[in-house]
């Protein structure tokens, strides 16, 4: 079996989310379209079940394990949103969570997390390797490790964001030319790279990353995966990803333009921009691909964009230092 994902797999999972995940809208903004002088269709998934995304592939793949090794115990590894995604997929299925969350992880994904049911193993991200400890615990209770982006079965759920936003934009008669997504191992813009591709085969997908995390522009510019450096910091925690996924890589190097970056700074005036214009609350890491746009408003001038808002689990005192940040 080809180990890439397919625009086959996406429809199947589809079809496995069809009553669990919400069909979440595709939404435009007057306040954004005059600002910019384009049309930007905005995929709100910080209003997907648990926050974000993440559900969706954490559900596909939880429904795929619990079918052929017959096995309801799950152990992730996450800052968060993979973390509650893995932790509601599994308490569906009426399992058991385990898993493996950095010390630092916002306290609005620790709290989504035990809601669910989960046991929580916290580790130091600067001095441990949580995939080390996440296949220990694995081994110990027999359990099925979920990865957060680097899976067949993950990349086809995350693109059924892809593909819902597809049959959204045609049902109000629009053709995007491009489309930003916010990137951190590459999951989520892989998945939805196939379903954009497949209907618009002419529009460019730009990953959007942090500053001093952006491994996936830097590899599609060298050809290659490398690593991010060490040392850098960013608010944007769910896109940290030390370097692209092997799979997602695979996919991303052949679909996908050229990576965008964005700051700490133009990230706090996306976010405070989604709240008083948009009236949405997004967490750093969800609005990346709005802080693009409005960062660099002129490469966008009379286009068609779409972005993803890939999630909303922020903790106060972050959303409300954002508030302070305004449009010059």
């Amino acid at each position: 079996m080809n180990e890439l994902t397919t625009f086959e797999d996406i429809i199947a999972a589809a079809r496995t989310l069809y009553g669990h995940s919400i069909t979440t809208p595709l939404l435009t903004n007057k306040v954004l379209d005059d600002l910019l002088g384009a049309r930007v269709l905005i995929k709100c998934e910080n209003l997907q079940l648990t926050g974000s995304f993440k559900f969706r592939g954490a559900f596909n793949k939880v429904s795929q394990a619990t079918k052929t090794k017959n096995t309801k115990s799950f152990v992730a590894w996450s800052s968060g949103n993979h973390a509650q995604a893995v932790a509601a997929a599994t308490s569906m299925v009426g399992g058991k969570a385990y898993i493996v969350m950095p010390s630092d992880a916002p306290q609005v994904k620790i709290s989504g997390t035990k809601y669910y049911g989960a046991e929580i193993t916290f580790y130091d991200r600067n001095t441990e390797i949580r995939e080390e400890i996440g296949k220990q615990i694995a081994n110990e209770k027999d359990a099925s490790i979920i990865p957060p982006y680097d899976d067949r079965y993950v990349i086809a759920g995350q693109g059924t964001v892809g593909l819902e936003l597809c049959a959204q934009a045609l049902s109000i008669d629009e053709t995007p030319d491009l489309a930003l997504i916010p990137c951190g191992g590459g999951g989520l813009i892989a998945g939805c790279g196939i379903a954009l591709r497949r209907q618009f085969p002419n529009i460019l997908i730009h990953p959007v990353e942090p500053e001093g995390f952006n491994d996936t522009a830097r590899s599609l510019e060298l050809g290659k995966r490398v690593q991010n450096k060490v040392g850098h910091s960013s608010t944007c925690d769910s896109l940290l990803a030390p370097t692209p996924g092997e799979l997602t890589f695979k996919i991303n190097s052949r679909i996908l333009s050229p990576g965008k970056t964005v700051t700490n700074d133009e990230i706090a005036l996306a976010m405070s921009f989604s709240i008083n214009h948009l009236k949405l609350c997004t967490e750093p890491g969800g609005v990346a691909a709005l802080a693009s746009l409005l960062s660099d408003r002129d490469s966008y001038k009379g286009k068609t964009v779409v972005l993803v808002l890939s999630g909303g689990n922020v903790d106060p005192s972050t959303l409300q230092f954002s508030l302070s940040s305004n449009l010059p």
